[in-house]
């Protein structure tokens, strides 16, 4: 086997989640979604109503997936589900997706997550929610589920900029997400996030410029998003009053500028996707018509290529340059 010349140990020309996974754990491990019923508070009125402008959980959430359902039900039909699928997958990893899983007493949090590690395929869990939805008390529980298990938090980080946070309903702000990443990764435990390209008032500088701030934070795993306008959303409104507040990508476009991105980002962080995907009868706005998420990978993998450059390519020659 040729030795890779990239610091990650495989051939393909970014961190890829899916290669970590294998080195991880030796063997296929699948995440199973889960909705355990929690809401999010710029939802719920603790600080807005409404939710982030972009949000419509029904736009991504797996049909097993419903709250009135036990945790366990919610499992075995995702595993299930997956199976068919999947038919290598013998591990699982509880996925708490919907909304901000972390935004309940301690207790509500222990009692569901002891339900989900109880399932005898489950080996860990990932857990969506947002940087004001976690705190010492949390973080020393999760800390101890950490010992033993595989965990991951992942925040909605979605963008650097606090005009944008604030224009898109987050109620939180940047500085609120640093502080949360960095204690999360003090207590040993891995963080994930989730970035947006493509928000309301966000130049194309603005956003590859992001590159080198998320760089500098704490994360194991991101995830891309390119933004869709998604039916019966806020989002969807403003898109329609105005259109010119709103720099969206072309397929061709994005392949440039997430190639680009990746370049200068941190060699370290395990890129998990590149682009979002939901059902087309969900968006309200420019699409990309019928192509699939595992296509536009190969066109991104493809650009690496032809540009010949890699993740961090750029990012450790600015590092060099500042030394």
């Amino acid at each position: 086997m040729t030795e890779s010349k990239y610091r990650w140990g495989h051939n393909r020309r970014f961190n890829s989640y899916t290669e970590y996974f294998k080195k991880e754990f030796g063997e296929r491990v699948q995440k199973v979604s889960i909705d355990a019923g929690f809401t999010c508070p710029n939802r719920d009125g603790t600080l807005a109503f409404g939710g982030c402008t972009y949000c419509n959980n029904d736009a991504f959430n797996p049909s097993y997936c419903q709250p009135n359902k036990p945790i366990r039900q919610q499992l075995d039909e995702g595993i299930e589900f997956h199976l068919k699928r999947y038919r290598r997958a013998n591990k699982y990893l509880a996925y708490f997706q919907t909304y901000s899983n972390t935004f309940a007493s301690l207790d509500k949090l222990k009692k569901i997550y002891s339900e989900a590690l109880s399932h005898p395929n489950v080996i860990g869990l990932v857990i969506g929610t947002r940087p004001d939805c976690i705190d010492d008390e949390k973080l020393e529980y999760f800390s101890e589920i950490n010992k033993d298990h595989y965990l991951i938090i992942e925040y909605g980080i979605e963008s650097c900029y606090n005009k944008t946070l604030e224009k898109i309903n987050r109620q939180h702000t940047f500085e609120q997400t640093v502080e949360s990443l960095e204690k999360t990764a003090s207590k040993g435990i891995k963080t994930g996030s989730h970035i947006i390209f493509g928000l309301p008032g966000e130049s194309r500088l603005e956003m590859m410029e992001q590159s080198q701030i998320l760089s500098k934070l704490p994360i194991n795993n991101i995830k891309f998003h390119q933004l869709q306008i998604i039916k019966n959303t806020q989002i969807a409104i403003d898109y329609k009053n105005d259109p010119t507040d709103f720099d969206l990508f072309t397929l061709e476009e994005y392949i440039d500028f997430i190639v680009e991105f990746t370049s200068q980002l941190n060699p370290n962080f395990i890129i998990e996707r590149f682009t979002g995907e939901v059902p087309p009868r969900y968006l309200a706005g420019p699409n990309w018509g019928l192509i699939r998420n595992d296509q536009v990978n190969l066109l991104i993998e493809k650009k690496f290529k032809e540009i010949n450059t890699w993740q961090g390519n750029n990012y450790d020659s600015k590092i060099k340059n500042t030394l």
